[in-house]
């Protein structure tokens, strides 16, 4: 008997503030779509690095010739042979060296060509301007500054480059985003919480007389709160199951189908469906506690039961 009350007051309830209820809703869908979404994000970004970084090398430059006569790093002329064997057998000696490719000139021109074939540039370079260069792949990427501080200066190195500096930008630029993300979605937190608090002392105090009868004959405080507290889990559960709609349809539609970026930019590695499936259930979790937990300190001082 006790249950089919509480359930037809939370109907009532839903019914009354049929407005209130839906904005309610609509904001906590918005705000925790905002925030499986930069879960989702930080695991995208986190695949990212490792499939990146497991990729990344780090070049050591050889002058050539006419380095040799505008670089200051090549102020001692174009790189010898002793000096590339030293180089060579240093990079061997490295704990932090994984492997060690040499590039040649006219292996860095076909390179060139394959890639930047239809520049205006390419059509005026010759195999001896290009660099000769060491690609050397880390054991682990963050050891990039151990290769520069050995090599860069020596005699016949141009330069040493570390492709995880052009990544971390990318990534830099990819958690600034999701940190935007995360501040609009504290943002719709607040705004989804005053709205549920509003939401339900302005149901309390449409049901006031229904409230005070019930405190004459002696009902329990709980039992008075339940109804409220239902209506904006209920309410907040709607709002989250809306939210996870989202997030899968997202997922549908802009990587696998509709924008299709699984193909179209198939040289990242995006997240697969366990990511999304695995967040789904804090979602609805956060959902329902949330808006329980507001209405219940609420009526806490709004009831005074």
């Amino acid at each position: 008997m006790r249950a089919q009350f509480v359930l037809s007051e939370i109907g009532v309830g839903l019914r009354r503030n049929l407005t209130m209820t839906f904005a309610v809703v609509v904001s906590v869908a918005l705000s925790l779509a905002l925030f499986g979404g930069s879960l989702l994000m930080s695991d995208q970004v986190t695949t990212m690095k490792g499939y990146w970084y497991d990729k990344v090398n780090v070049s050591i430059f050889l002058c050539n010739k006419s380095d040799a006569e505008s670089d200051p790093n090549c102020a001692k002329g174009a790189v010898t042979d002793d000096q590339k064997a030293q180089i060579k057998s240093d990079l061997d000696k490295m704990s932090v060296v994984q492997k060690v490719v040499f590039e040649s000139q006219d292996e860095a021109y076909k390179h060139y060509k394959q890639q930047f074939g239809d520049s205006p540039l390419a059509s005026s370079l010759t195999p001896d301007q290009m660099q000769e260069s060491y690609r050397i792949k880390l054991k682990d990427p963050e050891k990039y500054q151990v290769i520069a501080t050995a090599f860069d200066g020596r005699d016949g190195v141009q330069s040493v480059q570390d492709q995880k500096g052009i990544l971390d930008n990318l990534f830099g630029l990819l958690n600034g985003m999701n940190w935007a993300a995360r501040a609009v979605m504290a943002l719709m937190l607040v705004v989804a919480l005053m709205l549920i608090v509003n939401t339900v002392r302005v149901s309390a105090f449409s049901r006031r007389r229904e409230t005070g009868i019930m405190r004459l004959v002696g009902a329990s405080g709980f039992y008075i709160q339940a109804p409220f507290i239902m209506e904006a889990a209920v309410a907040g559960l709607i709002g989250g199951t809306v939210a996870c709609g989202f997030l899968v349809v997202g997922r549908y539609f802009i990587i696998d189908h509709g924008l299709d970026l699984s193909h179209k930019l198939n040289l990242i590695n995006f997240i697969g469906w366990d990511a999304v499936l695995t967040k789904l259930p804090l979602i609805l979790a956060t959902s329902l506690l949330m808006p329980a937990l507001a209405a219940f300190f609420a009526l806490r001082k709004y009831l005074k039961v």
